[in-house]
């Protein structure tokens, strides 16, 4: 167990992982060892071989576990070899030969154009502090795409209104500038004047829950899934529902893909592509709707 524990400080301390991302592969760590246990008792990491993670999979998969969610598992497991290798804590590496199933990658799920006017032109939010936090949340989400980490990582210094940019700590610390449009800054002003009056003058987050500390991520998937569950049917009604609407609503009016990549913050321009998919999904669905002979 020292192994993993050590294992996920380096990732958090020295490689910027963000707690969301160290939660997840420890239970991803935990979950294969508790698998391990079970055959032989306390897995001796530098004797386990690619049999063992074999076995691993096939139990996860008969447990109705996803390509997609397997392949995150085996990501955190391969780095954590590959951890131990560089340390010198083994001397093989198991997953060398093992080969990720292949997984389905569901089209991201976003909301149609009609259903984001009426979240924010029909939908009543309060003039109080939290009506216009809501308010506020929902917007920055649709005007920037960013994630709900990043958006919860938000302070007030982050936020540059003159020349209307959020400056966003993405994954592993990176940051980036992202612009944002006339709505989000008077919506922005308004909330700041508001904050101003019910924030500690120590606190530095720019949203706030009800006791003035910083919105934490549970809040704030919450706020996002009630307001959206006024306007849509769909079944996914989270943070990144917003933030894959962002990115196809900036494809679809014209946005070149490297800069809804650069945006996002994605690595990859294939991680930007699946929006090109989506797109092109729907509109597929509107030709066979409206083609007679289609």
């Amino acid at each position: 167990m020292q192994h993993i524990e050590d294992f996920l400080t380096y990732i958090s301390a020295d490689r910027g992982f963000s707690p969301q991302t160290v939660k997840t592969y420890r239970m991803a760590l935990e979950n294969f060892k508790g698998f391990a246990d079970a055959l032989d008792g306390p897995p001796q990491w530098d004797s386990l071989d690619a049999d063992v993670v074999r076995q691993w999979m096939a139990h996860e998969m008969k447990r109705g576990c996803s390509g997609r969610y397997l392949n995150k598992q085996l990501s955190a497991l391969r780095s954590f070899y590959r951890y131990l290798l560089r340390m010198g804590r083994v001397e093989h590496n198991p997953l060398r030969f093992v080969k990720n199933p292949k997984a389905h990658t569901p089209l991201p799920t976003f909301l149609k154009d009609s259903e984001v006017n009426r979240l924010f032109d029909e939908v009543v939010f309060g003039e109080d502090f939290k009506g216009q936090r809501d308010r506020l949340v929902l917007l920055t989400f649709y005007h920037t795409g960013i994630r709900r980490a990043e958006l919860m990582g938000l302070d007030v210094e982050n936020i540059d209104l003159a020349r209307c940019e959020l400056k966003v700590t993405g994954k592993r610390n990176k940051q980036r500038i992202v612009p944002f449009g006339p709505e989000l800054h008077d919506a922005l002003e308004t909330y700041l004047l508001l904050r101003a009056e019910f924030a500690p003058e120590t606190e530095q987050a720019l949203f706030l829950n009800d006791r003035g500390k910083r919105m934490g991520l549970t809040l704030i998937y919450e706020t996002v899934h009630r307001y959206l569950s006024l306007v849509t049917t769909q079944k996914k009604k989270s943070p990144h529902v917003l933030r894959h609407t962002f990115a196809t609503t900036m494809l679809n009016n014209g946005a070149d893909l490297e800069a809804i990549r650069d945006l996002l913050g994605h690595e990859s321009i294939q991680t930007t592509e699946v929006y090109t998919h989506t797109t092109f999904a729907d509109l597929k669905k509107e030709y066979e709707h409206a083609h007679p002979r289609a």
